[in-house]
C-alpha cells in the first residue's frame, strides 16, 4: 500500500470529517512527555535560566511535544493503518473515526506547522526541527520505512526522542553549539532509549509478524528481545555513571548508580514472563531511566563553564 492510499472501513463511508476526540487520540498526548523532558534536560544541562527566557522554553516544549511528536504519531498511524487494522482495529484511522486521507493531511499539516514554529527558535532550533520532521517520515513512510528494522527503527526514534530535543534545548538557550560533554550524555541517553522502543514493540507483535516488520520481538523472540532491550538501556547509563564520576560529580553518579540497580531488579522481574511484563517494565524501568536523565543534566550544570 502506498503512502497516499486509504483504508475505507464501513464507518468511514458514513463520515466525511474526523471526530475531534479521535484527532487528539491520533496525536497520542501520552507520548509527548519524553521529548519535552529531554528538551528541559538540555536547558538544565547548559546552565541557562529558564525564567529569563520563558518564551523560548515554552515554545520549545510545545514544539517538541504536541507538534513534532504529535506529528510523528499521526504519520506513523497513517503509515501503519494496515498493521493497526490487525493489532488495534479500534484506533482512529482503521476504525473510520478519521476517514479517508485525513490522517495523512493532519500529519502533513503538522509537519508544516513544526517548521514554522521551529523557525522561531533560531537557526539551531530550526535545524533540529527539520531533522525531527525528516526522521518521523523516514521511520514510518515508504520507501524508507526504517521501522521495518528492529535495529535502525528503534535507534532513530531513541535519538529523536531523547538526544535531539536535549541538544535543541541546550543549543537554543545558549544560542550556540552545546559543549562536547553535553552532547555525549545526550547521545548516550538517546542510544539507551533504543531499548525502550524495543519494549514498546511488544504490543504490536502479532501485526508486525503479519506485515513483515522485523522488530526485535519478532526476530529474536520475546525472551531474547526483552533481555537485549534491558541491556541496551543499562549499558549507556553505566557509561554516564563512569563519565560523571570521572568529572568529579560523585553524588550525581551515585544517584544514577542506584537507578541502574533499580532497573536491573525490574529487568529480572520482567524476564519471568517477558511478553506479559514488558509493558510493566516499560513503565517502571523507564521512570528510573528518565529520572537519571535529569540527574545527569544537573550534574552537567554543576560542571559550569560548558
Amino acid at each position: 500500500m502506498s503512502v497516499t492510499d486509504s483504508i475505507q472501513p464501513p464507518a468511514a463511508a458514513r463520515r466525511s470529517l474526523p471526530e475531534p476526540r479521535a484527532v487528539l487520540t491520533l496525536l497520542k498526548p501520552v507520548t509527548w512527555f519524553p521529548p519535552i523532558w529531554a528538551y528541559l534536560c538540555g536547558i538544565v544541562s547548559v546552565g541557562a535560566d529558564p525564567f529569563g527566557a520563558w518564551g523560548l522554553v515554552l515554545l520549545g516544549m510545545v514544539l517538541a511535544g504536541p507538534i513534532v511528536c504529535g506529528m510523528s504519531q499521526a504519520a506513523n498511524d497513517w503509515c501503519d493503518r494496515e498493521v493497526d487494522a490487525i493489532n488495534e482495529p479500534g484506533r482512529p484511522i482503521p476504525s473510520g473515526r478519521i476517514p479517508g486521507r485525513w490522517g495523512l493531511w493532519i500529519a502533513l499539516a503538522m509537519s508544516g506547522l513544526a517548521l514554522v514554529v521551529g523557525w522561531q527558535l533560531g537557526p539551531w532550533g530550526f535545524g533540529a526541527t527539520i531533522l525531527g520532521v525528516l526522521a518521523a517520515w523516514a521511520y514510518s513512510a515508504e520507501p524508507v520505512r526504517l521501522k521495518r528494522s528492529g535495529v535502525a527503527g528503534p535507534g532513530l526514534v531513541g535519538l529523536s526522542y531523547e538526544t535531539l530535543p536535549w541538544f535543541t534545548g541546550a543549543a537554543v538557550l545558549s544560542a550556540g553549539a552545546p559543549a562536547p560533554e553535553i552532547v555525549t550524555i545526550a547521545l548516550l541517553y538517546g542510544v539507551g532509549a533504543h531499548g525502550i522502543m524495543t519494549l514498546n514493540d511488544f504490543k504490536a507483535l502479532e501485526g508486525d509478524r503479519a506485515t513483515g516488520v522485523n522488530s526485535l520481538p519478532v526476530t529474536l523472540g520475546p525472551a531474547r528481545a526483552a533481555k537485549a532491550a534491558a541491556w541496551v538501556m543499562i549499558l549507556p547509563q553505566i557509561a554516564v555513571f563512569t563519565l560523571l564520576a570521572g568529572w568529579g560529580q560523585g553524588w550525581h553518579a551515585a544517584a544514577i548508580a542506584g537507578l541502574i540497580l533499580g532497573q536491573l531488579w525490574a529487568a529480572r522481574v520482567m524476564m519471568r514472563d517477558p511478553a506479559a511484563k514488558a509493558p510493566w517494565f516499560n513503565a517502571t524501568g523507564v521512570a528510573m531511566y528518565v529520572s537519571g536523565m535529569m540527574i545527569a543534566a544537573f550534574a552537567l550544570r554543576g560542571l559550569g563553564g560548558l
